[in-house]
């Protein structure tokens, strides 16, 4: 029998992966989708899949078997924790709550179920802990191919920023990535933090501070940077190098479309993120999936990982309130 998948939000992300486990997936079949929104729910949903705008009525359904959050990051940590009530996997995207003290009592309340039954049941949607470029610098960094890594540097930049998106938000929605891949590739935690803006772009709204550029030092002593650039108006792209002693690895760029024409020679640019990392989601989700089908315990990061993302974010939201000053990250 397939693992039945109930999914709580229909917007870009939730209705990608309804496709994904519709579709590429194998072992997966989507019975229930729950959207505030009915008419979004439905358009999102497989024919045979019921629909509600209630998602606790999808969390208890008898015809659900693991939940995907995919809704507003406000609603991340109650939904979870209504999972665990239920005793329901739940693949949560990240991050896994707003605040640090809201991530702090999911993982407490994990910590208490797998104290109590040995069960794990929270798995993070880090997805570029999946994408093969990833996978493949991580390696490179671990096998010391070019000797120790000494710096790291990241740029992540989006056509445009969300509605109401703050500076704060900025940092654990968006930059929320960076501070988990960066451990992550460097099997080292961040240790301190410092966040850092020049000029803003006239097209950030409300008060926004974009683009901003964030530094971190790691435990070993590499140092990593993000630029963060929300409303770079061409599309979407991201990028990472690791400068080692011996030579630099990146991440290449990969072209949705090359045309050549007219004496020039152009590649197409994705308006969001989801073509550039199309791999790694529908990846993250069949390792997810194998491994329920299995019995056997979710490859995905943890909530203590997601835990740890929220409390370098924090670190960084107090840098941005201390006029970008070197800020430790308490774990």
């Amino acid at each position: 029998m397939p693992i039945r998948v109930g999914v709580i939000g229909a917007g870009v992300m939730g209705a990608d992966h309804i496709r994904n486990l519709s579709t590429t997936i194998s072992g997966a079949e989507v019975t229930f989708v729950a959207d505030l929104d009915a008419g979004r729910a439905a358009a999102a949903a497989p024919p045979s899949a019921r629909i509600t705008t209630d998602p606790s009525e999808l969390i208890n359904a008898s015809d659900v078997d693991a939940v995907v959050v995919a809704s507003h990051d406000s609603t991340h940590p109650g939904l979870v924790l209504e999972c665990f009530e239920a005793m329901t996997p739940v693949l949560c995207e990240k991050p896994l709550a707003p605040s640090l003290l809201e991530s702090l009592e999911v993982v407490e309340a994990e910590a208490d179920i797998i104290a109590a039954t040995g069960t794990r049941l929270l798995s993070m949607g880090f997805m570029r802990r999946f994408d093969p470029g990833y996978v493949s610098l991580r390696q490179s960094v671990q096998d010391r191919v070019q000797g120790e890594p000494l710096m790291v540097h990241c740029t992540s930049r989006n056509a445009s920023a969300g509605p109401g998106t703050t500076a704060e938000s900025a940092i654990t929605n968006s930059a929320i990535h960076e501070l988990d891949i960066v451990p992550w590739l460097l099997q080292s935690p961040i240790t301190e933090v410092s966040w850092q803006a020049g000029r803003s772009s006239r097209h950030a709204q409300g008060g926004l501070q974009d683009p901003a550029f964030m530094l971190f030092r790691l435990a070993d002593g590499t140092l990593a940077t993000l630029e963060l650039f929300l409303n770079a108006r061409y599309g979407y792209t991201t990028a990472c190098e690791v400068v080692s002693e011996r030579g630099c690895t990146a991440l290449s760029e990969p072209a949705v479309l090359a045309v050549r024409e007219e004496g020039q020679r152009r590649s197409g640019i994705p308006a969001d993120w989801r073509p550039r990392f199309a791999d790694a989601y529908r990846l993250q989700l069949q390792a997810w999936i194998s491994a329920l089908e299995h019995g056997e315990t979710s490859p995905l990061a943890t909530g203590e990982d997601g835990l740890r993302a929220s409390q370098v974010a924090q670190a960084m939201i107090r840098s941005l309130h201390s006029d970008g000053a070197y800020t430790k990250v308490i774990y």
